[in-house]
């Protein structure tokens, strides 16, 4: 044994982190979809794709899908026996720069081209690292069924599964984004899932099926912020996510840029066409255009070819253009609606327009389009055999959008409609990874071939990578300040590329095999608190950075169980056999000689000791906490000059550490035996739990019957105080949608990001406190429990918890599951929406549930939210709370959501109450908003 063998003799406590974080925004869209048992050819009798109607058409809500058949997706790309030799310039999708088709499910390395479209599809493999690969049932094959929809790739792991599409072209490009679904009961259970799609960080849409033989496709113009694109399924507890195929289309022109970054397909018409579908090889973009046609309309065409002697802005396929719908009447005007069912939804319109006969000199065609008795464009004149495209440029909204042509006064001919387009506008809400953190974290994962789920973006959406934790401020990009590889079989240096995590406050690369000298450059992290290289085959002493900062108390270092490490110089590499022996016995006489002392001291004083049991192992809290003397707590406190709270385990005071940072000191009280448990307890998970949303230990004082607790200091106190005091400033609808997310942030990590999980038990507002920013940090871990049964549903255990927040299953039965929490968090989520306690003593004592429920039943929201908000909300937002809360109060625990599924959507109600916000900001107050009005009872708006 040489020198450096002495440090081995130190006692380490690991600190696991995990974390899951969760992000989420909704948005409505069409999907077209595609039955594969409706063998037919689309015809003027057929049922219209959009629910076309005579004169004035009602084209039903978004959530309406359009129907296609099977028959016209085999056909896609046939072509068109023209009537002329000449035809059009269309270049080859081959050789447009960033087509990508892929074939979800199909062997690695395997390709082939598709017989209809001479599309050439490639494997997966490359492009994601997990899933499985499955074959649709036999039942739903069938030789007219397009090839990429016979397999699949199936996602049972994990809640995040992504694709990384990186295009030649890379960010700040129009691409056109396709998925394509079709379940098949690949897995035979004849159980049709539902899950989100994203792309990037942000919410596409959500895949919903009909039957098993039903074909969902899913498609979005993207301009990405990265070079990379990220296309993710995320599992929402309602079946496996699966993807058919998946195709990225480039456009080399900015024809669809808009202020937004994302148009989600609404409704793409090939109007008057009386045949199948229409793609590439006729739409050089491979855009899909559906058959229209209208009653009272005429449809005429033309053989000659539209755009023969060059390409309109919007490469427009010559035989989407070839035809056209006039009204039956010339003097008639072509009208038609579109029910949206949402006046939130904001529409891009393009109208597409070629003059498909010869005019005559005495002839002409001119005409004004509407939408909504407004005018959008006057006097269009199409060209003969080229396209015209209007646009709205501006943002098109409401509950209905109804459009007129009509002829001019000067026009002798009817007007003319020949395609028409409609996109939903999806802004991108939340900002990516900062692109610093992206690259070092893909880094240090191509480095130590790091777990195959890190995919897409490391922190969002709704979930961080496994081992990552994120801090989230708004619309600024998600930092990482966690990174834990711990047991992760790492090799080799330590890599500068952690350095590049400027933002990063734990590092725990334990129990690894990593060698080499520990690097100075790891004090450059401004940030860092948090550095564990336990049990790692390092070698050489501290750098002085690193041990300046260790010495000043800024920065916990463990580096322990290195055998070739020196922790305290001067370090020597002679081999020395007398040193460590002397050491030895030294050693063991002053452990023995601090037995004596401990036994002396014990017999002298009460048996009130605060012992602490890790999840690995067991200690005193002595361990590796900063430790306080009492001496010490008198002064921080001022001689516990302000009380900040008290309760049955003692009292809490206001204090201020050496450094000025200000601290909360809970002491306990000698006469509580309860609160000496609770203490333990307490203790006992504050050594494990590390996570943004729950309050933060500091250190503790343990000398004889003073025993106390430091935490950091919460600034703006709990939430009961600022729900009960009406002295101070109401929170808005948005900081109370906020701290309902941080609080089912820092739920969801106790339940599913801790090994074994960790039921609070006593979730309450008062336990929920807030600091300088309004960020909430749940507290008070002094009634959790450990829940390490893997595979049982509940624990059987005394009662405990307050009353009004108490799970009545736990109560009636003494059966603690994690739903518990889940229905003491809807009890917070409900004195957040209305302003009142938990028990209404104003209302003799009634349950605020009793009193919430009949108010909710008569759509009765004015009654129900808080009246110091003064309407200053969105009423999607407040409903889906509402209803996310009541979802949470079933009396039996089955019934209610996981925290995951809770956190979702109240992301989502953020989500509408962000978007509210920014409207309401961006028109200047100038148009109605969805506040409620005092005068009126509002229900639920359709969603």
């Amino acid at each position: 044994m040489d020198d450096e063998c002495r440090g081995a003799w130190t006692l380490v406590y690991k600190l696991w982190f995990i974390f899951i974080p969760v992000l989420t925004v909704f948005v409505f869209t069409e999907e077209s979809t595609v039955l594969a048992s409706d063998i037919a050819s689309l015809g003027d009798s057929e049922p219209d794709l959009i629910g076309h109607k005579p004169a004035r058409r009602n084209l039903h809500d978004v959530a309406k899908e359009s129907t296609v058949l099977v028959s016209d997706i085999t056909l896609l790309g046939d072509s068109e026996t023209e009537l002329i030799n000449h035809k059009p310039a269309r270049r080859k999708l081959d050789d447009v720069d960033s087509s990508i088709s892929i074939d979800c499910g199909i062997p690695e390395d395997f390709h082939y081209a598709d017989v209809k479209t001479e599309l050439h599809y490639a494997s997966d493999a490359g492009f994601i690292d997990t899933g499985l690969n499955k074959n649709i049932s036999l039942q739903y094959q069938s030789e007219t069924l397009q090839r990429s929809l016979m397999n699949v790739r199936s996602f049972p792991q994990g809640k995040r599964n992504c694709y990384t599409i990186k295009p030649a072209e890379g960010k700040d490009t129009v691409y056109l984004i396709r998925a394509s679904f079709m379940y098949g009961n690949y897995d035979d259970r004849d159980q049709l899932p539902e899950f989100e799609l994203y792309v990037g960080v942000n919410s596409w849409d959500s895949v919903k099926f009909d039957n098993a033989s039903h074909i969902v496709m899913k498609e979005i113009i993207h301009v990405p912020l990265m070079d990379s694109v990220y296309v993710c399924l995320l599992n929402t507890g309602s079946g496996t996510p699966f993807i058919s195929a998946l195709e990225l289309r480039h456009f080399h022109d900015s024809s669809y840029r808009t202020q937004s970054r994302s148009l989600l397909l609404y409704k793409r018409l090939d109007v008057g066409s009386t045949g199948e579908m229409v793609r590439y090889k006729d739409d050089s973009y491979d855009r899909i255009w559906f058959p229209y046609n209208m009653p009272n309309c005429v449809p005429f065409d033309t053989p000659l070819p539209i755009d023969s002697l060059g390409e309109s802005d919007y490469k427009l396929p010559s035989r989407v253009m070839k035809t056209a719908v006039k009204p039956l009447n010339d003097r008639d005007s072509l009208d038609f609606d579109f029910e949206t069912g949402d006046s939130t939804l904001e529409f891009y319109v393009y109208m597409h327009f070629a003059e498909l006969e010869k005019l005559q000199e005495n002839q002409s065609r001119e005409f004004d389009i509407q939408i909504n008795g407004l005018p959008w464009k006057n006097s269009v004149v199409p060209n003969y055999l080229n396209s015209t495209t209007i646009d709205t440029r501006k943002l098109v909204r409401g509950t209905k959008l109804s459009f007129s042509i009509s002829k001019t006064s000067d026009s002798s001919l009817p007007p003319i409609l020949n395609a028409m387009e409609m996109y939903i506008v999806k802004d991108s809400l939340q900002a990516p990874t900062d692109q610093g953190d992206v690259d070092a974290i893909i880094k240090i994962k191509s480095r130590y071939a790091v777990d195959k789920t890190w995919q897409g973006d490391p922190c969002a959406p709704r979930t961080c990578w496994d081992g990552l934790n994120c801090t989230y401020t708004g619309y600024d990009p998600p930092r990482i300040i966690s990174l834990d590889l711990s047991s992760r079989g790492l090799l080799g240096n330590i890599d500068p590329s952690f350095a590049d995590l400027r933002e990063l406050q734990y590092l725990d690369l334990s129990n690894n095999s990593l060698t080499g000298q520990l690097p100075d450059f790891l004090s450059e992290l401004p940030l860092l608190r948090f550095l564990n290289l336990t049990g790692n085959k390092l070698s050489g002493s501290i750098p002085s950075g690193l041990m300046g900062r260790k010495n000043t108390g800024s920065l916990d270092l463990r580096v322990d169980k290195n055998p070739d490490f020196c922790q305290s110089p001067p370090c020597k590499k002679e081999k020395n056999f007398v040193v460590p022996l002397v050491a030895a016995t030294v050693s063991f006489l002053a452990i023995l000689l601090a037995l004596v002392v401990y036994w002396r001291f014990k017999r002298k004083q009460p048996d009130v000791k605060l012992v602490v049991k890790s999840h690995d192992e067991e200690g005193s809290l002595e361990s590796n906490n900063r430790h306080f003397t009492y001496s010490e707590v008198v002064s921080i406190t001022n001689n516990f000059q302000t009380v900040i709270g008290k309760g049955g385990f003692g009292t809490v005071y206001h204090g201020y550490l050496a450094d000025g940072t200000q601290v909360a000191v809970k002491m306990l009280s000698t006469s509580s035996n309860q609160g000496s448990k609770q203490f333990r307890t307490e203790a006992q998970f504050l050594m494990r739990v590390h996570h943004r949303n729950l309050a933060s230990f500091v250190g503790y004082c343990n000398e004889g019957t003073n025993i106390g607790l430091i935490y950091e200091y919460m600034a703006n106190g709990s939430l009961q105080q600022h729900l009960s005091d009406k002295t101070k400033n109401a929170l808005s609808w948005k900081e109370r949608l906020q701290i309902a997310v941080d609080v089912a942030h820092g739920l969801e990590y106790l339940h599913y990001g801790c090994k074994p999980p960790i039921i609070h038990r006593d979730v309450k507002s008062a336990n929920i406190l807030l600091n300088e920013d309004l960020q909430a940090k749940i507290a008070d871990f002094g009634f959790s429990r450990d829940f390490p049964l893997e595979n049982e549903s509940h624990l059987s255990t005394a009662v405990v918890g307050t009353f009004g927040y108490l799970d009545p299953e736990y109560f009636s039965s003494n059966r603690l599951t994690e739903k518990s929490d889940v229905y003491s968090f809807g009890i917070v989520l409900l004195e957040l929406i209305t302003g009142r306690p938990a028990i209404l003593r104003s209302h003799e004592n009634t349950h605020i549930v009793d009193w919430v429920s009949p108010n909710l039943a008569r759509g009765d929201i004015r009654s129900i939210v808080d009246p110091r908000l003064q309407g200053s909300f969105d009423t999607n937002s407040v409903w889906k709370a509402l209803e996310t809360a009541m979802a949470c109060l079933p009396s039996i625990s089955i019934q209610r959501p996981t925290m995951t599924q809770v956190l979702i959507e109240l992301k989502e109600c953020s989500t509408i109450e962000i978007a509210h916000d920014e409207t309401w900001r961006m028109e200047g107050n100038t148009f109605e908003t969805n506040s409620v009005d005092p005068e009126i009872e509002m229900g639920p708006q359709a969603r």
